[in-house]
């Protein structure tokens, strides 16, 4: 019996073998659901030969699959099979519940097939699943979704920062023309992605960086990059995953055909044959909307805030692209995947970020444009050093601190007072209210900006403070009747909050959210 949404498996037995089976035939599975609607699968080489296809049923009832190959008189690469799929019930993963991720009809989040609205709470451990050993990988991911993250974003192959994965041969090779790929690597990070779904997580995988000229993004013809997109693709495709095509990469300028050609070549063009969502994450201070937004594989706006701290940088989140460019059309989802890490320093080098300073970027980002989500890093993390060491090819960031110290970190653990905070309002109701602002505080000091955002009918108001400067309201952004309550984004406790002609001074004179809503009295 499969469960729905879940993974089924067909394995398949070469006749012959093949000098390159990545260039030398190709297997495609046809799964044919109850009501008589068929998907084709893309099978992949899993060493020697063996041949699989991972197919994720969406309908209950009996299932039919029929196996065929390019290499036409390789009847081991044939075949037909059928399986039995079943409603999972409310007790297993939210995945296998509520269904795969769509974006919802406002193009401002992302929901479930049912309509639950999913607020992404991801975490960068891009070298991690490359390096940890699967006692270090299942400790990470109890740490992450005790503190309520759902989304694990990382690197699928060798990158600047993970050439050789825990000293083992390279995850794929490009020689002479023809793709190799390494299957026992492969097969390790199976059991990674697995992990994360066990964990009722999504896994969000970079499937080429695409930074520097020696990433596989600018480093393989694209032709290749496409053929390693697609065997990614298919291997993990019927996991729970939102694809990051691109990782880190400059995908504006002369790059932008070239990106819409992979990302047609790896994901298709009709959007309504896909199940998986995907996007791109591009380099620093970089908006990529404009440019992408119509693409058919395109289905939410990612970005990176970065690690400076420049009062101009640091406006480029609070009044640039993402605080003025969400509106475009087609309406898209907009998450900000790598703000400012823990324990990273700045780009101008005059601080180290902390706490304060991962929960400033994560709410800028959420009350700026329609919220959808948020990506936390912390620099053990990211590099997972198992000793203190520096990260290979950042020079720049000194000695790193071994990569379970950050599991703890008060950055993090705001985190999970984000993630309930949110999910204790209407979020997905809100959008960015900056009219609802009397008095600007960050108008002279970028630091001390105030985000502000109301539901689309103004019954909730939602207001960042981030250095605890009072907020004054206009007079008609007061919900009517409103109960006042402040937020601790640091340690999740609330308190009434009293007010005077729409001026509310946080107690202590410290970082706040203030929370309003309409009454009845």
């Amino acid at each position: 019996m499969v469960t729905r949404w879940s993974l089924h498996e067909v394995v398949l037995t070469s006749a012959r073998d093949y000098a390159h089976p990545l260039d030398d035939v190709t297997v495609q599975v046809t799964f044919t659901a109850p009501s008589g609607r068929q998907t084709v699968i893309e099978g992949f080489w899993d060493g020697g030969r063996t041949w699989r296809a991972r197919f994720s049923p969406d309908e209950a009832g009996e299932w039919v699959w029929q196996a065929a190959s390019s290499d036409g008189g390789n009847d081991g690469l044939e075949g037909d099979g059928g399986f039995v799929c079943a409603t999972a019930d409310a007790a297993t993963s939210p995945w296998l519940v509520h269904g795969p991720l769509n974006v919802s009809e406002s193009g401002t989040h992302l929901e479930h097939a049912d309509g639950t609205p999913f607020f992404w709470l991801g975490d960068t451990a891009w070298n991690g699943v490359l390096r940890s050993t699967e006692e270090d990988w299942d400790r990470y991911l109890a740490a992450r979704d005790a503190l309520g993250f759902n989304v694990i974003q990382f690197v699928s192959t060798q990158w600047r920062g993970g050439e050789r994965c825990l000293g083992g041969p390279l995850p794929f090779e490009f020689r002479e023309g023809h793709l190799t790929v390494d299957d026992a690597y492969f097969r390790r990070m199976d059991e990674r992605v697995r992990s994360i779904a066990e964990r009722g997580m999504v896994a969000a995988p970079i499937i080429l960086w695409a930074l520097t000229p020696t990433d596989p993004g600018q480093a393989l013809p694209e032709e290749t990059a496409i053929r390693l997109g697609r065997y990614i693709v298919a291997r993990w495709g019927a996991f729970p995953v939102v694809w990051l095509v691109g990782g880190d990469g400059h995908y504006y300028g002369e790059a932008v055909e070239r990106w819409h050609r992979i990302g047609r070549g790896i994901l298709g063009e009709d959007p309504d044959a896909r199940t998986r969502l995907a996007t791109l994450h591009p380099c620093g201070l970089s908006w990529i909307g404009e440019d992408h937004r119509r693409e058919p594989w395109y289905d939410f706006i990612g970005y990176q805030s970065g690690h400076s701290s420049a009062d101009g940088d640091l406006r480029w989140l609070t009044d640039g692209p993402p605080a003025t460019q969400w509106r475009g059309d087609p309406p898209l989802p907009v998450i900000n995947l790598e703000p400012n890490y823990d324990e990273h320093p700045s780009y101008q080098g005059n601080v180290i970020f902390g706490a304060h300073e991962v929960r400033r970027a994560a709410y800028w980002s959420l009350l700026v444009a329609p919220p959808a989500g948020v990506t936390y890093g912390a620099n053990p993390i990211w590099v997972w050093p198992t000793e203190v060491e520096g990260a290979e090819n950042h020079d720049g960031l000194g000695q790193i601190a071994p990569w379970h110290t950050a599991l703890e970190f008060p950055g993090a653990a705001s985190m999970g007072v984000l993630r309930q905070f949110m999910e204790a309002i209407p979020w997905w109701d809100l959008r960015p209210a900056p009219e609802a602002l009397r008095v600007q505080p960050g108008s002279d000091r970028a630091e001390a900006f105030v985000a502000a955002a109301r539901s689309t009918e103004g019954s909730l108001v939602v207001v960042y403070t981030p250095m605890g400067a009072a907020i004054e309201l206009a007079a008609d952004a007061v919900p009517r009747n409103a109960t006042a309550r402040w937020f601790d984004p640091a340690t999740g406790r609330w308190a009434d909050a009293d007010g005077e002609g729409g001026r509310y001074a946080p107690p202590g004179g410290a970082e706040m959210l203030l929370v309003l809503t309409a009454g009845d009295r």
